[in-house]
């Protein structure tokens, strides 16, 4: 389908600028590394507080903008639109899940947890619980949740930089361990704040240029939310999957159960408002009405994406039939795009019958067009014959999507072990610099890990990511909800729960993904037993702390206090920290 440059402002043709696709992701990516470069540079910090925390000095806009860049991940910059156009109507629930779980964020956790005043979420559930060991399990969940998340990061620089680049994947992981541990150990949570503030700008105008554009080839619409839901395209879709044998595209529940489709949306919704990651994200703004601006600007920004994911994901899978289905190998073979996602191992032809053809069926016995659903985003601008210059640029916003969440990801690891482990637990009376000094070699050790499993990945990008958000769901959400709303939760109710969802959850996963265990639980999959995990959570927290003995009433006090709109923040004593409010 091809989609004239006239549509642009600024066409490459008119311009007599470079017409290699190459050439341009080189310029573009190139640019955009040493602007996140300098930001590191400039704001380095030279103290814990500013490492962990960014001195709690980010304006409520701008850390919207941040916390959008860490949502934007290359989990949603490049597979939520690939899962959608695979999975049709079943796809929707990423986008439902990833959208209300900012809402929950907004009204349940995040205020108060600004509130509480700390640096991390296992310094809220040590303190709130008052144990040491509760904040070793939170440690231990974070850590999980982080390395799962950062491993789909690294993946998507790696797939980025392979196919852009035209370096094989791992180097391309590697290229971006280098980048990210830059500016994550130069300027910690300070400088990768305002380094996804740039990120943000960028993926999200690279997002919107090809899916406008396709939309208006497609539909005559050039807004995608108009033209997905008054346009043709779906209507068209569904006739093209039922042509070969595919379940209609909008044909609800084809590919998964009801029940279980409600249960990986729900695991999203509280998995997503509970990553760790996206929480310290409002402990670096001054206050708690700082707070809840930053949510607000967050689900504005992150709506632009949102809102646009189905009718990018609609009008790439057309696009792709049509340029792929039935078509001889030698007319594929001659599409530049193709030959190149081809040499990435991510797209595969088979012309198995042997009639000179390639054939998209629904049987793995028969089907002769494989295509990984982590290419579908970033391949769109080639299929559709969009400028270099665009192609490029939808490069260069994959890029910032995975190095934005990934740098975050990273501070959450080092603060884990630098702050919640060895500052608050193994040496209290640890100077800023040895605080500082620890938690930059953790980011190297985590970047390390990441890279591994990177070039190593359990799953497709979105699979990985999903897998994490299941774990937080069953661990965290539980224990912030009681631990705000619930005076009477006490510490022996809150480890119980976070061990009994942690360790069910982390098994159920474990087994269906790498041991071909059956889902033995209601038929449910790996992606939605969060919600089970956080249901047993709830349970077990519930009744042991109704069996045991009640917080002490200091502890019920900072719980009333930190529901109050007009109390101060309430004190914990003997922290081993400052009061930073």
């Amino acid at each position: 389908m091809f989609i004239p440059s006239s549509l642009f402002l600024l066409p490459s043709s008119f311009l007599l600028l470079p017409s290699s696709t190459e050439t341009w992701t080189f310029i573009f990516v190139t640019i955009s590394l040493m602007l996140y470069l300098y930001i590191g540079w400039r704001s380095r910090v030279q103290d814990s507080k500013g490492f962990f925390v960014a001195d709690r000095g980010i304006p409520a806009i701008a850390n919207g903008a941040a916390t959008a860049a860490d949502f934007m991940s290359a989990v949603s910059f490049i597979s939520i639109a690939g899962a959608v156009s695979i999975l049709g109507y079943d796809g929707s629930y990423y986008v439902m899940a990833a959208t209300g779980g900012y809402v929950l964020l907004g009204l349940l956790l995040a205020p108060y947890l600004r509130k509480f005043g700390k640096y991390t979420l296992p310094d809220f559930i040590g303190d709130r619980y008052y144990s040491n060991i509760a904040r070793i399990v939170a440690v231990i969940a974070a850590l999980i949740i982080s390395i799962t998340f950062i491993v789909g990061q690294m993946r998507g620089v790696g797939i980025v930089f392979s196919r852009f680049l035209q370096v094989p994947i791992e180097v391309g992981v590697v290229i971006g361990m280098v980048i990210v541990a830059f500016f994550a150990i130069l300027g910690g949570m300070k400088g990768i704040t305002w380094t996804q503030v740039a990120q943000y700008f960028i993926l999200i105008v690279a997002y919107l240029i090809p899916a406008i554009a396709i939309c208006n080839a497609l539909t005559n619409i050039p807004i995608p939310e108009l033209a997905f839901t008054f346009g043709d395209i779906v209507e068209k879709l569904n006739q093209v999957q039922v042509d070969l044998g595919f379940p209609e595209y909008t044909a609800a529940f084809s590919k998964k159960t009801m029940l279980d489709v409600l249960f990986i949306t729900i695991s999203g919704m509280v998995g997503l408002a509970s990553l760790p990651h996206v929480i310290v994200r409002f402990y670096t703004v001054p206050n708690v009405n700082a707070a809840r601006y930053s949510v607000g600007w967050a689900l504005l920004f992150i709506a632009i994406f949102s809102t646009t994911v189905p009718a990018l994901a609609a009008s790439a899978r057309y696009n792709l039939i049509d340029s792929l289905h039935n078509k001889t190998v030698e007319e594929v073979q001659q599409l530049d795009w193709a030959r190149k996602w081809q040499n990435t191992g991510l797209l595969e032809f088979s012309d198995k019958n042997n009639d000179g053809r390639l054939q998209l069926t629904p049987d793995a016995e028969t089907n002769e067009i494989i295509l990984d659903p982590d290419i579908i985003t970033l391949s769109t601008p080639e299929v559709a014959k969009l400028p270099p210059w665009v192609i490029a640029l939808v490069a260069a916003g994959g890029l910032a999507a995975a190095l934005s969440t990934a740098s975050g990801l990273l501070l959450v690891i080092s603060s884990a072990i630098a702050h919640d482990i060895y500052y608050r637990l193994i040496n209290p009376e640890a100077s800023e610099s040895q605080r500082l000094m620890l938690g930059r070699i953790m980011v190297v050790l985590a970047i390390a890990v990441a890279g591994y499993f990177g070039i190593n990945p359990p799953g497709f990008v979105i699979e990985i990511a999903t897998l994490g958000v299941g774990v937080a769901a069953a661990t965290f959400f539980p224990a912030i909800i009681l631990g705000v709303f619930d005076k009477r939760t006490n510490r022996e109710g809150a480890i119980s729960g976070m061990i009994v969802g942690l360790v069910f959850t982390t098994i159920y996963i474990v087994g269906v993904r790498f041991y071909g265990m059956p889902t033995w639980f209601l038929g449910l999959s790996d992606q939605g037993i969060g919600t089970v995990g956080m249901l047993l959570n709830f349970v077990v927290t519930l009744a042991v702390s109704r069996m045991t003995t009640p917080p002490p009433l200091e502890i019920q006090e900072m719980v009333g206090d930190l529901r109050s709109p007009l109390a101060a923040p309430a004190p914990i004593s003997d922290i081993g920290e400052e009061q930073l409010d």
